[in-house]
């Protein structure tokens, strides 16, 4: 079985065609490439052969490369792995110039055979780089199809001649968006931007590629970057206006990446030192600084967290091995922002929703809710008009509890109160059907104590998402002590119609993600109290990779619903409880009615519009600034580690079952620092002797709070690490 075929018709025209077997995408592997190198030779070594269209088998073309053939790369590479991964790049450099020269004479650029790219649909990364390489590229007139280089997302960056052909068909400026931001555009909006050549009707694909090779001429094949009259639109970087845009392109990236993400400053780089030197060097330059980021712990660690491991838990590595669970009717309980964003995302993937709340009118509002979101996407041309009205005819929004016959799965999203929460289970388990699976999307409320109000708590589940439902990709999913696997597979099958991430963990006070986060907004409260300067800590969190500082996070959650959890913690916990400190300072600031941005009052200030203007000056008022300020590090140590422990104790606690869920949850569900891969991956990246250390000295001065888990003790102390101890693979050997 191979990913690459070709024929050749009665006119010479070869069809290579990319369909890899036993999967729904075509991604690039090593034996793949070397298929498609072969094919390409033969083509232009046959005499018979006129022209080459490359193209997929599939509805789309490809996906990009499988990323698990880095690993292999270095390996084969021995104590070498860089020059390993160097080499590996220079093949597929030196495939994509094969595939561009064409055969034409070096000095004439004459006599090369027209090699064209028909992508049918979606093409990405690898997917583009290749076609990149072609002299057209057509594309089918596919409005669901992605195009784009969204390298930069998993934390490297275009390293197979995409970012140097980018740049020199369209300018540094001009393909800023598509490197830097992984921006990716539909076939008509890529034509428009110069990236693909032409769209075509999707079934006169194949035959306007033929044409087009029929009637090329030499000049026709000849790239413009191998032309000697070249320039590079814009101007490269020793022309005046090439000149600002790369100080301009420096002081963006630096300011977006906060130094901390290395594939943005790399491919700048090597835009940079590409650009003032002829193509071939342009390309090694390229290799270099793909190698660079490659090496460094930060890509490894977004590539496994971001890609392998959020895939493979996408696609279910940890659902029980029960039948299909999908969702065909799905009611909702409450339809306040969560309950409405919930039967938002469940309408719009096919499922049809029953949203309920204790008037008509509550209900109507929840459904006026998406219609809302739809308005908005119609305006900015992503929703037609026609799947507004698809997605809203399935809603049916009322206050009848009968209307519920006939769900599957029902998730109630009514206050955080016990006792509304049993009355709405109750209500609602007496209409569903003996099999049908109850949730709740409570954030902090114990799953098995809600369970009690359940006459079938094996059915009873836990399924925590984050607001905005629309816009959050994580949802937590939480096992209380009698739930059954047909309630977790019903769970994870939801997650995946709806097209989001799913971790599983078990029960415990605030689950993992917030039971990590919490100590986050606390740590920066706590050093509000003491004296340290809030622009110090809100910066020194934003410059480690943190998306919002600590106080910016409690003013937009509402301090106080801080409040509100802080009393009922520390009437669960009693003397135990640890946060009095903190305490101190929420319960001052809701006291003045500063309640953050909603109250357009919190630790910021705001203007009429409800936009921040800045820290708040009362704050020095009531907790003066300490004269003595403690090192940048010291801030950031301590807010890192008081979420990344946390993650620790979750796994020692059998909350988090699997690192992978730990890593991929802290990223998506509250933006943990995404280039270091989350906090089982950064405590790899540092060393468990070394955060063992700093454990200690923080502890030492702030409290046990950061003293060191004994599971973290245990692997420092056998030089271990947390995916060598962890890692599916590493469980499996």
């Amino acid at each position: 079985m191979t990913d690459f075929t070709s024929t050749t018709d009665a006119d010479g025209i070869a069809t290579i065609t990319w369909d890899v077997p036993g999967k729904s995408m075509n991604v690039l592997s090593l034996d793949g490439m070397a298929e498609l190198d072969a094919l390409i030779d033969a083509a232009l070594a046959d005499a018979g052969v006129r022209g080459v269209i490359l193209t997929s088998g599939k509805k789309d073309f490809a996906g990009g490369m499988d990323l698990n053939i880095i690993a292999k790369m270095k390996e084969s590479a021995g104590a070498d792995p860089a020059r390993g991964l160097f080499d590996g790049i220079m093949r597929f450099h030196a495939l994509e110039r094969k595939i561009e020269l064409a055969g034409m004479d070096p000095k004439t650029k004459k006599g090369g055979k027209p090699i064209v790219a028909a992508l049918p649909g979606t093409a990405l990364g690898i997917g583009l780089e290749i076609p990149l390489s072609c002299h057209r590229i057509f594309a089918a007139d596919n409005p669901k199809a992605k195009i784009g280089l969204p390298e930069i997302l998993v934390g490297i960056f275009p390293g197979a001649g995409g970012t140097t052909r980018l740049v020199r068909k369209l300018g540094p400026m001009a393909a800023s968006p598509f490197l830097l931001e992984g921006k990716l555009s539909d076939p008509k909006k890529a034509q428009a931007a110069g990236i693909i050549d032409e769209v075509v009707a999707p079934d006169r694909l194949l035959a306007r590629a033929k044409e087009w090779i029929l009637a090329a001429k030499d000049a026709d094949l000849v790239k413009p970057w191998d032309d000697k009259g070249y320039k590079m639109p814009g101007g490269a970087p020793y022309h005046p206006a090439g000149f600002m845009t790369f100080v301009g392109a420096s002081a963006m990236v630096l300011g977006k990446t906060m130094g901390v993400y290395p594939a943005a400053k790399a491919l700048l780089s090597a835009v940079y030192e590409g650009a003032l030197v002829p193509f071939d060097a342009a390309l090694r330059v390229e290799a270099r600084w793909f190698t660079h980021v490659l090496m460094n712990p930060s890509s490894a660690a977004m590539i496994r967290s971001l890609f392998i491991n959020k895939e493979a838990l996408e696609k279910g590595a940890n659902r029980p091995a029960v039948a299909d669970q999908t969702v065909k009717r799905l009611g909702v309980l409450g339809a306040g922002m969560m309950g409405a964003g919930i039967a938002h995302v469940a309408a719009s993937a096919g499922i049809d929703v029953v949203l309920i709340d204790a008037t008509q009118e509550a209900a109507d509002r929840g459904k006026a809710h998406s219609e809302g979101l739809l308005d908005k996407g119609m305006k900015r041309g992503k929703v037609t008009a026609e799947k507004t009205a698809e997605v809203l005819a399935r809603i049916t929004a009322t206050a009848d509890y009968a209307a519920l016959a006939g769900a599957d799965l029902v998730v109630e999203a009514v206050f955080e109160d016990p006792k509304v929460k049993a009355e709405v289970t109750a209500r609602a388990e007496a209409v569903i059907g003996k099999d049908a699976i109850f949730a709740t999307n409570t954030s902090t409320l114990p799953i098995s104590d809600l369970a009690k109000a359940s006459k079938r708590p094996a059915q009873f589940i836990g399924i925590h998402f984050f607001s905005p439902v629309d816009k959050m990709m994580l949802v937590e999913i939480i096992k209380g002590r009698e739930t059954g696997d047909v309630a977790v597979a019903k769970a994870l099958d939801f997650v995946r119609q709806i097209r989001k991430t799913p971790i599983v963990v078990n029960d415990a006070r605030f689950f993992y993600a917030n039971r990590c986060i919490i100590p986050y907004i606390n740590e920066g409260i706590r050093m509000v109290a003491e004296g340290v300067e809030p622009a110090l800590i809100e910066n020194a969190a934003r410059l480690v990779g943190l998306p919002l500082g600590p106080l910016q996070l409690v003013d937009e959650t509402s301090i106080d619903l801080g409040v509100k959890i802080a009393r009922a913690t520390k009437a669960a916990m009693g003397a135990a409880y640890p946060d009095g400190a903190v305490d101190a300072v929420i319960f001052a600031m809701a006291d003045r009615g500063r309640l953050g941005r909603k109250a357009a009052a919190g630790f910021y200030a705001y203007d009429d519009k409800g936009q921040r203007t800045g820290l708040w000056d009362g704050l020095a008022d009531l907790w003066p600034v300490a004269a003595d300020q403690p090192e940048l590090s010291e801030v950031q140590h301590r807010m890192l580690f008081v979420q990344a422990l946390e993650a620790v104790r979750a796994l020692e606690e059998g909350v988090l079952t699997d690192i992978r869920e730990g890593d991929v949850g802290a990223i998506l569900g509250w933006g943990f620092c995404p280039w270091s891969g989350g906090p089982f991956s950064w405590l790899d990246m540092i060393g468990a002797a070394k955060a063992v250390e700093i454990c200690d000295r923080l502890s030492a001065a702030h409290g046990a709070r950061f003293a060191a888990p004994a599971l973290l003790r245990e692997i420092a102390a056998r030089g271990d690490s947390f995916y060598g101890r962890f890692a599916p693979a590493a469980r499996a050997a």
